[in-house]
């Protein structure tokens, strides 16, 4: 059996392990305050890297379109099917086009859409960033008289915030799309019909916050990718990880953005 002062040495001992980590938390934490204002400050601050924001727009929206297209388009599909059968024991199929608008306008588009860009483009970011980080080409770019944070970092932060608005509005059309295609072949619904019953009950509210939710999911993710690759070290090991850290944090960031979003939206109505 231990002694009292082994006790006490091991006490001490997860004391000072949890006191490192908390410590290592709030640093983080901090670290990531002084990123996000540095952004803030490089953003609006001449010279503006347009042609290079433009590359990164390409690259986000343009390099996830497929994926985003086809998951959006199953999206419609299966959560068509797995509705009619609740709404037929009640005999309101007829209320099947409205039910698949309000899922895909209020949170399945910016959803869907934000976790595939998380996996995607925010993996992409972090090991693209970690892997100029760990072989020093951004400090040799600092030591040609560039701005490697403003051109790495400010147009891929600013360039997924302007695009997955973009490809929310994108994946609703298709998701809308899918589901009126499983309807049209179930319940011969004409397509006017149709869309007319699908938005009856979307308000310009909905549009209106599921856009600033596709803002704040984009700004997210864009943050946690070029924060992980810039400050990615210990090698190859290091960007890997710098990536995986990227889209563990998107995710779980976009979740807590969606559960806040949405109760303040709440609150307006």
């Amino acid at each position: 059996m231990k002694t009292d002062s082994e006790m006490s040495k091991v006490g001490v001992g997860k004391k000072y392990v949890i006191s490192k980590k908390i410590d290592a938390f709030l640093i983080d934490l901090y670290n990531v305050y002084t990123f996000i204002l540095r952004f803030f400050r490089e953003a609006f601050s001449a010279p503006f890297e347009f042609k290079e924001i433009i590359n990164q727009c390409y690259l986000v929206g343009y390099k996830s379109l497929a994926l985003i297209s086809l998951t959006g388009f199953i999206t419609g599909i299966v959560f068509t099917k797995q509705s009619r059968p609740s709404l037929a024991n009640f005999g309101a199929t007829s209320w099947l086009p409205s039910l698949i608008s309000i899922a895909i306008v209020k949170a399945l588009a910016p959803l869907v859409t934000s976790l595939i860009a998380a996996g995607k483009v925010g993996s992409n970011m972090g090991a693209e960033l970690g892997s100029m980080k760990v072989t020093e080409q951004i400090d040799a770019m600092e030591v040609s008289a560039t701005n490697p944070f403003k051109y790495l970092v400010v147009t891929r932060i600013i360039a997924v915030t302007i695009m997955i608005p973009i490809l929310v509005l994108y994946t609703g059309f298709v998701g809308m799309m899918g589901s009126y295609l499983n309807i049209h072949k179930t319940e011969l619904t004409s397509f006017v019909a149709f869309f007319k019953s699908a938005f009856a009950n979307i308000t310009f509210l909905d549009i209106y916050a599921s856009i600033f939710k596709a803002i704040c999911y984009g700004f997210t993710i864009g943050v946690a990718g070029c924060y992980q690759g810039y400050h990615a070290g210990n090698g190859t090991q290091g960007v890997g990880k710098a990536a995986n850290t990227a889209v563990v944090i998107s995710m779980f960031l976009i979740f807590v953005e969606e559960m806040v979003i949405v109760q303040f939206v709440n609150a307006i109505r």
